[in-house]
């Protein structure tokens, strides 16, 4: 088969791959759909010891069984393959499972034109969806999963909160497309990249430049989700959230930085750190996107997967005003 390889940092190429073999409780799928990622493009830049070249990177898809107990069926793939039998797993926070494994990073990944997965991995799309917008919803999960999280602490409905979203990439603008759905009031997001925030602009959200002198306000908003996850953006949410708010953390840009835990103390701020998503999130996540909850998807940009190599080049300069580059491999 056709597969996208990250074979060294900076180098990802389109060649030859072995087909894979399913194990028992194994389908065997035709991809349809698969977005790239941040942590495909950390692992693109050779950021991320987990991901080891040669390496089939992707695990955000849509695909069709070709082999298994229900072929011809299209499916969202769950990538977070879990033990199913830790106390993680059997209260349904499977996210924490301590045996997790992820397709693209511990197993061949989804940009190819077949991938093998566990039977229990597969959620059904609804009839009638693209599989554009079928791949979009395991970020959709990631980042409704986050604010459930802070919906949880918060002391009012997350609606009436007044919110920042730091980046807009897929994470952060989905984040933002969810609190509209919610029926946010007041909310915020920020990104340094123009195309970038002109996208968000056309989805409904107020932008602005984080590197400008006209910065978001500090100490005034209920709820920072940091979409990013780099010190300087875990700086920038303690400063703008309000005492007694929360910030969601979400982002996985870097772990370097110091952190004002005086201030979270005093502040009483709370801090939450959010990680993928459960099945339940994953189900929510892919009827919002059918049913159109999360807006027209207009700033998806699809993409051949023989082309893969300039969508990761094109991401990485910034070239692209696309939150999300989906590539398509039939």
């Amino acid at each position: 088969m056709k597969a996208l390889v990250y074979t060294n940092p900076d180098e990802i190429v389109f060649r030859d791959a072995p087909d894979p073999v399913p194990a028992a409780g194994e389908a065997l799928l035709e991809v349809e759909a698969v977005g790239i990622c941040g942590s495909d493009m950390h692992g693109y830049h050779g950021l991320d010891p987990r991901r080891r070249p040669p390496l089939i990177l992707g695990h955000e898809a849509a695909a069709r069984i070709i082999a298994g107990s229900t072929p011809g069926r299209r499916v969202v793939i769950n990538p977070l393959i879990t033990c199913g039998r830790c106390a993680a797993c059997e209260s349904g926070r499977q996210n924490l499972c301590a045996e997790r494994r992820l397709i693209g990073m511990n197993r061949p990944g989804a940009f190819a034109r077949l991938i093998a997965i566990p039977e229990t991995n597969l959620l059904a799309i609804p009839d009638g969806m693209a599989a554009t917008a079928a791949a979009l919803t395991e970020p959709a999960a990631t980042a409704l999963h986050a604010l459930s999280l802070g919906a949880r602490v918060a002391h009012r409905p997350l609606a009436e909160l007044r919110a920042l979203i730091l980046g807009g990439g897929s994470i952060g603008l989905l984040s933002a497309l969810w609190l509209q759905a919610f029926g946010s009031r007041e909310m915020l997001l920020g990104e340094v990249n123009p195309l970038r925030r002109a996208a968000a602009e056309q989805a409904g959200c107020a932008v602005y430049d984080p590197a400008a002198s006209d910065a978001a306000p500090e100490g005034v908003f209920d709820l920072v989700v940091d979409a990013v996850g780099t010190a300087a953006t875990r700086a920038a949410a303690l400063r703008a959230v309000r005492p007694g708010g929360i910030v969601l953390h979400i982002g996985l840009g870097d772990s370097a930085g110091e952190t004002d835990f005086r201030k979270i103390t005093l502040a009483e701020i709370s801090v939450i750190g959010s990680y993928t998503y459960t099945p339940a999130d994953l189900r929510a996540a892919v009827t919002a996107l059918h049913e159109g909850k999360l807006g027209t998807l207009s700033w998806v940009e699809p993409r051949r997967l023989a082309e893969g190599a300039r969508a990761f080049a094109d991401l990485a300069a910034g070239r692209t005003a696309a939150a999300k580059i989906v590539l398509l491999p039939v």
